[in-house]
């Protein structure tokens, strides 16, 4: 009887390793194409669009250019995120701050805004200047190119100010905020319109509506609204499901 037992073990074990591994199952596509890079962009696509160039820190200066309200009328985004003293929200990609900042004074000191930056020298400005005007309830965050480092169902928005369309990995970065939300929370995209050849910003640099929605529709993300109040860029707002 123990033997027979021992057999059956055997013929068990023989089984599971004859057994196709996961790894001879059909590969994820790759979601990202290489090619020469154009003068604007890293030479990487996705989704049928060359991902752009990061602005360095080196051009900090030009987030706190004084012609920046008038260029993007930040009055006129701010009540489109319908902010309310308290909430949890992120700033991704928020450079000196200049956007963390005006949704710190909305959020009040109750709430808090989580400011994320890949580079050092970024958060380093943007820690600066929050000390600066005693905005305590700014907290910076260095992320990765992949991973916004944002605690998990922590926020109830997470807003990308021409950030999105340099992502090195939009894919990844998308899934990490959406990873961040609250259930029910929203993702705001603000970028420049690439369905207008008005807009003085080179092409890479511009994202159409389609667009978005095509890129946007691989994450557990709905569609709530397109809002156009600025003179330049669009204003897309998504829904966790």
């Amino acid at each position: 009887m123990r033997w027979r037992c021992v057999a059956s073990l055997l013929t068990l074990a023989l089984a599971a390793g004859s057994r196709p591994a996961a790894a001879l199952s059909p590969p994820e596509p790759a979601r990202y194409e290489q090619a020469a890079p154009s003068a604007d962009g890293i030479g990487k696509r996705y989704m049928g669009r060359e991902i752009a160039h990061v602005m360095g820190w080196q051009g900090a200066a030009w987030l706190e250019r004084a012609e920046r309200e008038q260029e993007e009328r930040t009055d006129l985004l701010l009540p489109e995120l319908r902010l309310t003293p308290g909430m949890r929200v992120a700033d991704v990609g928020a450079g000196t701050g200049y956007i963390a900042r005006r949704m710190a004074r909305l959020v009040g000191p109750s709430g808090k805004v989580y400011a994320v930056d890949v580079q050092p020298e970024m958060i380093r400005m943007l820690r600066d200047t929050a000390a600066k005007d005693g905005l305590t309830q700014i907290e910076p965050v260095l992320a990765t190119a992949t991973d916004t480092k944002l605690p998990a169902a922590s926020v109830d928005l997470v807003i990308m100010v021409d950030v999105y369309h340099e992502l090195e990995f939009p894919y990844e970065v998308l899934g990490s905020i959406v990873k961040a939300l609250k259930p029910g929370g929203r993702v705001v995209f603000v970028e420049y319109r690439a369905e207008d050849a008005a807009v003085p910003i080179k092409p890479l640099h511009k994202m159409s509506v389609a667009q978005l929605k095509r890129e946007v529709a691989l994450q557990p993300l709905v569609l709530e609204r397109v809002a156009e109040p600025l003179p330049w860029q669009h204003i897309v707002v998504f829904v966790k499901r």
